[in-house]
């Protein structure tokens, strides 16, 4: 028998689009808050004239709480949330879709938050929560843990807390130095994961690419040799899955190596190697941090990427293999992905 808000919904289905506008307001604020209209209005990709009409009801209501720092949520926005989340999941397509992306991709799981990143910059504070929520499944009977860096790897620091699960941890920087940023250098954020959740973490403080003299001259090096044990036993890596192309401009790759990647077929990235359409290694850079074959012993991969644009890189990338590996993903890359496929 349908539920009155099952029934309710059938009746006026228009109130369907309006229960997950409200919703994925509120959804944000409890992600993002404290937070001004302004700032709602950016993230949302959402003119600030409706954040204004919607955040003003949500707040009468007593769901959010208003003053000088921004809004957040209410102990009564977040029981309210806690109730419609499975209901906003079941009324959506994403239970179909990750179900098909899952076998199409032929690896454990999918996990699908709706949106798009490439036009709502808030998705990837909700992919960095689920994966978050699933680091907490993966390190039950973990002890080291790998992480990349990157602004999505940065996302899912934010999201960690204390918790039971989340303890006898050591972080590991899984590749060294670049770019330019420093909070989205891989030694930058498994601090913060570490901090975040009380446990260890080691840094690896070398430029992500070596030539092969220097390469040669570092690996003999004590704290290297213990970087390479140390990955020869992690037992999870999180990471994300790079454009081919926009990863060779962050590296600051020479147009020569750019025009190589375009001349092979690269689609991909991780871990410094690209990948052709069909998952094949077309080029590697030659680094300290971790390696394919080392990811690939992992009880537990955990791959966060997502809008649009990446969907052919996403597909690239699971070409190779890795079954024991978790996607979590929006809905744009998701569609795109079933829709490359078909």
């Amino acid at each position: 028998m349908a539920t009155l808000l099952e029934a309710q919904l059938k009746i006026m289905p228009e109130m369907s689009e309006l229960l997950h506008t409200r919703y994925r307001f509120l959804q944000m604020i409890d992600t993002l808050g404290p937070i001004g209209r302004r700032g709602l209005a950016d993230q949302l990709a959402v003119a600030e004239r409706e954040i204004r009409k919607e955040t003003d009801l949500l707040r009468e209501q007593g769901l959010i709480i208003a003053d000088r720092s921004g809004m957040r949520i209410s102990e009564l926005g977040m029981e309210v949330l806690e109730v419609l989340r499975p209901l906003v999941y079941e009324w959506s397509d994403l239970p179909i879709l990750e179900k098909q992306l899952t076998r199409i991709l032929g690896i454990q799981k999918v996990i699908i938050v709706d949106g798009n990143l490439d036009e709502v910059p808030s998705i990837k504070s909700l992919l960095g929560r689920e994966a978050a929520k699933q680091l907490e499944l993966a390190a039950k009977h973990s002890k080291i843990i790998a992480v990349t860096g990157g602004s999505t790897m940065a996302a899912i620091a934010e999201s960690l807390t204390p918790s039971e699960n989340l303890t006898g941890l050591n972080f590991i920087a899984a590749r060294g130095g670049m770019g330019v940023e420093m909070r989205l250098q891989a030694n930058t954020i498994v601090a913060t994961f570490a901090n975040h959740t009380a446990n260890q973490y080691r840094t690896l403080y070398l430029p992500e690419y070596l030539s092969d003299t220097a390469y040669q001259a570092m690996v003999q090096e004590p704290i290297v040799q213990e970087m390479i044990r140390l990955y020869d036993q992690t037992d999870v890596v999180i990471h994300g899955i790079g454009s081919a192309l926009e990863m060779a401009v962050r590296r600051g790759s020479s147009e020569e190596v750019k025009q190589a990647l375009l001349a092979n077929g690269a689609v991909s990235e991780a871990f410094g190697y690209y990948f052709d359409e069909q998952g094949n290694i077309v080029q590697r850079i030659r680094t300290v941090g971790i390696q394919l074959e080392q990811v690939n012993r992992c009880k537990s991969i955990l791959a966060v990427a997502g809008g649009k644009k990446k969907a052919k890189a996403i597909l690239s990338y699971f070409k190779r293999g890795a079954k024991q590996s978790v996607l979590i993903t929006d809905s744009a890359a998701a569609e795109e992905m079933l829709r490359l496929v078909q």
